[in-house]
């Protein structure tokens, strides 16, 4: 058996020979393909279409993703901005009122006289603009109001320009975030360099990898705001160890063909592309566990983090041999003393108390999960809190804190029976929790003393009165009506018990001055006009070529069981008159428990997944089943004791942040412990397995502090210099547990593999 592994051990490495022969003695080819490809994926950066909206992630068939895509296509929703002014009187508020209506693109202005509006000497106005609020006139009508409340004490709440907006500071941010880490990591790697030069050799590498995966990105279509601005930070985390692998092998490998520098890299880069690939692929399995997510955020996310780690390998693998060649000469120049103590003091405290620590490691773990059972996840946007929150996020604040809550929810329905839609209207209009109902069913216009709604039926004599014509002339147009529409039975036998809708009244008639069928004096034409305008906007927001849409404004919470269950009570009173597969429900709430809903399936099916595939990738990297079993459970509990944190401190968790960052922190923080047992696995081969343990630390050490503190680094650093809450949460999630996985690494795990080496020795089988 053991001249069978030889004979395999030695084909392999012949192969890998050749393999790495080929990639170095092909350098200059391998240039220009790296040359063109830049080119390319530089080209590709301006292509990238970014989606700021996570909800464009729920799956087509969720309540919300239905709902929105039916008000696109058939409804016109304007846009709307709520400014609150402070210490300011009514009559003021008033004022400013009257002088936003005058700015160009602002459509209305809501503010009355009651708490809704004005409350402790502060003015809430609700603005509504011309249009959907995403041209630049709308915008331009915001700066405006900001302008002319420049002196005043103001806090504006709009999606009106925030999308550019928010992403352009985003960007700004995420620029600062990578020099600040830059520097960080280039004195990591000061610190733990052999030599100057090398340094500049990684970051040429990754600086090529990092753009040829941003550069291709646009090749998915749409790239998530969250994935465009972490992706290049991860990679940069997640990546840099295999750089410094062929580094640390080149190095070795020069002492071993001194005066040969060719060979040492072709001998070097054999080794080193079995070592990396192995260590990626916990990193990739953990990766690609997001992209089987019900929410297609994970898809996102996961291919392109992977895709990343793979430009990543790619470009050591092929590009780094030849530049390593190259700078060779430089890099034996700038040699430097080891800047990396020794921490033997360590490892003989880990051996020291390996019957204690333990111990207690399984009782905080399992502290650790129990805590976290309890955990609030927060599913809406505005749950999650940033270290430093944007502008936007704090005149929000500002207004929620003064008046309240307040969210919008529509009803879509199928269009026509509008008895029914009154009915809803009235109903839900009367629950506790909703503060205005809107629908054409009680949209009502004014005229002549009377007033009516837009879909009430009216006699030919209520018709009459309300527009102040003749009667007899009233029951010719709906006689002309009836023949026009084919309804001839009911307006021939008995024209005056006939009921015609406002709406369709008022249309019909449209069409017939348009025709110039019938005709009224100036002031009369300009009253109808009006009134037809007024139907005409209303239609364009609230009914739809197939469906109607009912709009409800309600205060409180957006998520949590109280909502879920308001939400609860609107649909059983929207069931009353129409079918559960006809109607749909679209609000922040209904969006919050889409997520809730998906939230359960996609946590048990990353988590299961990421430890079947790093447990499987073990399985056949040590051909042991003991040691996988006690690598994968030192990880899992890091991530236990990293998620009962939030619990601890009376936090809201962000969900996705727990998906994104357990299944990062299993698949990558597990090479930490792979770097330990491999080492201990080899050291006691020649010596007592104490000795083994206390060596492995020390010699490990190097290798995790560089990894471990440039991704916790990396994670802090966004989490607590971006202002996008989402992004800052799973920043400060992954910097915290890779913090936790490297202490437990380096103390508990070496004391696990002495206590249970009779367990991993006995579970070890052969290919």
């Amino acid at each position: 058996m053991c001249r069978k592994e030889d004979k395999a051990m030695e084909k392999q490495n012949s192969f890998m020979i050749k393999l790495a022969s080929i990639i170095v003695d092909k350098r200059n080819i391998i240039y220009m393909i790296f040359i063109a490809a830049l080119a390319f994926s530089i080209s590709g950066m301006s292509k990238m279409h970014v989606i700021n909206d996570i909800t464009e992630y729920l799956p087509e068939s969720t309540e919300t993703r239905r709902g929105l895509d039916i008000m696109d296509e058939e409804f016109l929703t304007y846009g709307t901005a709520k400014v609150m002014v402070t210490n300011i009187t009514y009559e003021n508020g008033e004022k400013l009122a009257d002088q936003i209506r005058g700015i160009d693109n602002i459509k209305d202005v809501e503010f009355e006289n009651d708490e809704e509006h004005y409350k402790d000497s502060a003015a809430l106005l609700k603005v509504t603009f011309n249009d959907d609020g995403e041209t630049d006139e709308s915008i331009a009508a915001k700066n405006k109001i900001e302008e002319e409340l420049a002196a005043y004490d103001v806090y504006i709440s709009t999606s009106v320009g925030s999308e550019k907006k928010n992403a352009e500071e985003l960007d700004h941010q995420m620029v600062g975030i990578l020099a600040v880490a830059a520097v960080i990591i280039l004195l990591v790697l000061l610190f733990t360099s052999q030599t100057y030069a090398e340094i500049l050799v990684l970051v040429i590498v990754f600086v090529v990898a990092a753009i040829l995966n941003t550069g291709t990105n646009y090749l998915f279509g749409d790239v998530s705001f969250i994935t465009k601005s972490i992706a290049v930070v991860l990679q940069l985390a997640l990546a840099i160890d295999y750089a410094i692998i062929l580094v640390h092998r080149f190095s070795e490998e020069k002492e071993n063909y001194p005066g040969d520098v060719h060979q040492a890299i072709v001998v070097a880069l054999s080794k080193a592309i079995v070592e990396i690939s192995s260590s990626s692929l916990t990193t990739i399995s953990g990766l690609l566990a997001l992209t089987l997510m019900q929410l297609k955020i994970g898809l996102d996310m996961g291919r392109i983090l992977a895709k990343g780690i793979i430009f990543s390998l790619i470009t050591v693998f092929l590009l780094m041999p030849g530049i390593l060649l190259q700078m060779s000469g430089l890099i034996e120049k700038t040699k430097h003393k080891s800047f990396v103590p020794s921490v033997a003091a360590l490892g003989k405290l880990v051996v020291n108390t390996r019957h204690v620590v333990p111990a207690i490691f399984i009782i905080i773990s399992i502290a650790g999960a129990v805590i976290g059972s309890f955990t609030e996840y927060g599913f809406d946007t505005d749950s999650a809190r940033a270290t430093i929150p944007n502008e936007d996020t704090r005149a929000k604040d500002k207004i929620n804190e003064m008046f309240g809550v307040s969210s919008m929810m529509a009803v879509v329905l199928p269009k026509g029976d509008y008895d029914s839609e009154a009915e809803v209207l009235r109903r839900v209009g009367e629950l506790d929790r909703v503060t205005d109902a809107l629908g054409l069913a009680n949209v009502t216009v004014e005229q002549n003393g009377y007033e009516h709604t837009l879909t009430e039926k009216l006699t030919p004599r209520e018709v009459s009165e309300f527009v102040d014509m003749d009667y007899d002339t009233i029951c010719l147009m709906y006689q002309v009506y009836g023949l026009k529409n084919e309804e001839y039975g009911a307006i021939f036998n008995d024209v005056d018990k006939c009921r015609l809708t406002l709406i369709d009244i008022v249309e019909f008639v449209k069409e017939e001055m348009d025709r110039e069928v019938i005709s009224f004096d100036s002031e009369m034409t300009d009253d109808f006009n009006e009134v037809y305008d007024d139907l005409e906007d209303a239609k364009k927001q609230l009914e739809g070529k197939d469906h109607s849409r009912l709009v409800f404004e309600y205060k409180g919470e957006v998520e949590g069981q109280d909502s879920y269950k308001f939400l609860d009570d609107v649909r059983k009173i929207i069931a009353e008159y129409y079918e559960p597969d006809e109607f749909v429900i679209s609000s922040n709430t209904t969006a919050s428990y889409d997520l809730y809903s998906s939230f359960g399936n996609d946590n048990k099916k990353i988590s299961l997944l990421t430890i079947m595939f790093v447990f499987v990738i073990l399985l056949f990297t040590f051909r042991s089943v003991g040691l996988p079993i006690l690598l994968v459970m030192t990880i899992q509990g890091s991530i236990w004791i990293n998620f009962s944190f939030p619990v601890l401190m009376h936090q809201k968790l962000y969900f996705l942040s727990y998906l994104v960052v357990s299944s990062i922190q299993m698949g990558a923080t597990i090479d930490y412990a792979i770097v330990i047992a491999n080492r201990y696995e080899a050291l006691k081969r020649g010596m007592d397995h104490k000795l083994a343990a206390m060596r492995a630390v020390d010699e490990a050490f190097p290798t995790i502090i560089t990894s471990g503190s440039i991704l916790s680094m990396a994670g802090l650093l966004i989490g607590f210099m971006s202002t996008d809450a989402v992004i800052s949460s799973v920043g400060i999630a992954l910097g915290r547990g890779t913090i936790i996985s490297m202490i437990l690494v380096m103390l508990v795990l070496p004391q696990i593999l002495i206590l249970c080496d009779k367990f991993i020795d006995r579970t070890y089988f052969e290919l």
